[in-house]
C-alpha cells in the first residue's frame, strides 16, 4: 500500500518505485559542488593527453607517413586521420575514470554510496547521478578537443559537430559499464585490471592505423571492443562519410549504456539494500 501511495505522489512508475526516488539531481548537485572545491585541476589536466598525442603523432609522424586513406577512400592528412580517433578516446578517459577509480574510492572506503541509500535515494538515483558525473567530464574534454581541431583546420565537415553529442554517448556507455564493473572490485590490485584494459583498447583499436594492418581472426576481435567502434563513428563523423554502419556504431554505445545502468542498479541494490 505504501509503495503504491508513494508511485502515486511521485509519478514514478511502478516497476521503477523500489530503485529510484527521481531525485537525480540531488546526486549532481554534490558532485558539482566537488569538482568546485576539489578537483577542477585534476578534470581539466586530462584534457591534455589526448592533444599531446595529436601533436607528438599527428603533426610529428605525420610529416614522415604524408597522406592516408581516410572515409570512403579520400586522401587525408594523418592529423586528420588519428584526429577523430583521440577525440574518441578523451572521451573515453574522461569517463571510465571518473567510473571506476573516482566509484572505488567512494564505494569501498568513503561509504559514500551507503550513505545515500539510507536516504530516499534509491540505487538507480545514485547510478545515474555517478554516471552522469562522469558524462560531464568525458563532455568537457570531448568539446575542448574538438576546439583544439577546429584552431589546427582538422574540421572539415559540418558533421563534425555532431561528434560532441556522440563523443557523450560515448562517455556515457563507457561510464555506465565502468561503474558496474567496478561495483566487484573489492581493492586496489583489482583496479589495476582497468589499466591493463585500458592500454591496449586504446593501442590497438584503429586509433593510429588501420584495421585492415591485423589479421583477419584479430580484425573480428577489434570489431568486438567499444573503442573501435567509437573511433570509427567519429571518423565517419568527421569526413561526412555516413553509412549503414553509421547506425550500428550508434546503437552499440546504446546498447552498451542499457547494459551498464542495469547492472550498476542491479549491484548497488544487492550491495546495500539486501
Amino acid at each position: 500500500m505504501t509503495t503504491s501511495v508513494q508511485t502515486r505522489r511521485t509519478g514514478i512508475p511502478a516497476p521503477l518505485a523500489g530503485l529510484t526516488s527521481g531525485n537525480v539531481g540531488a546526486v549532481l548537485e554534490r558532485g558539482f559542488k566537488v569538482i568546485k572545491n576539489q578537483n577542477w585541476m585534476i578534470l581539466v589536466s586530462g584534457f591534455f593527453e589526448p592533444v599531446f598525442y595529436l601533436l607528438a603523432m599527428g603533426i610529428g609522424m605525420g610529416g614522415l607517413v604524408g597522406e592516408v586513406s581516410g572515409p570512403g577512400g579520400e586522401p587525408i592528412t594523418y592529423a586528420a586521420y588519428i584526429a577523430p580517433a583521440l577525440l574518441a578516446t578523451s572521451a573515453m578517459n574522461g569517463a571510465i575514470y571518473d567510473s571506476t577509480w573516482n566509484v572505488f574510492f567512494k564505494l569501498r572506503f568513503a561509504k559514500l554510496y551507503q550513505a545515500m541509500l539510507q536516504t530516499s535515494l534509491g540505487p538507480l538515483d545514485v547510478a545515474l547521478g555517478e554516471i552522469l558525473m562522469a558524462l560531464f567530464r568525458g563532455f568537457v574534454y570531448a568539446l575542448g578537443f574538438l576546439g583544439v581541431l577546429a584552431v589546427m583546420g582538422l574540421v572539415t565537415s559540418w558533421w563534425s559537430l555532431a561528434m560532441v553529442p556522440v563523443a557523450v554517448l560515448i562517455a556515457f556507455g563507457f561510464a555506465a559499464l565502468g561503474m558496474g564493473v567496478t561495483s566487484f572490485m573489492t581493492t586496489f590490485q583489482q583496479m589495476d585490471v582497468v589499466n591493463f584494459v585500458m592500454l591496449p583498447m586504446f593501442l590497438f583499436s584503429a586509433t593510429l592505423y588501420p584495421i585492415s594492418v591485423y589479421p583477419e581472426p584479430i580484425q573480428w576481435f577489434v570489431m568486438a571492443m567499444p573503442l573501435w567502434h567509437g573511433v570509427e563513428l567519429m571518423r565517419q563523423l568527421s569526413g561526412g562519410h555516413l553509412t549503414g554502419m553509421t547506425l550500428v556504431h550508434v546503437l552499440y554505445f546504446v546498447g552498451m549504456t542499457g547494459l551498464g545502468l542495469w547492472l550498476t542498479t542491479v549491484r548497488l541494490r544487492k550491495l546495500f539494500l539486501r
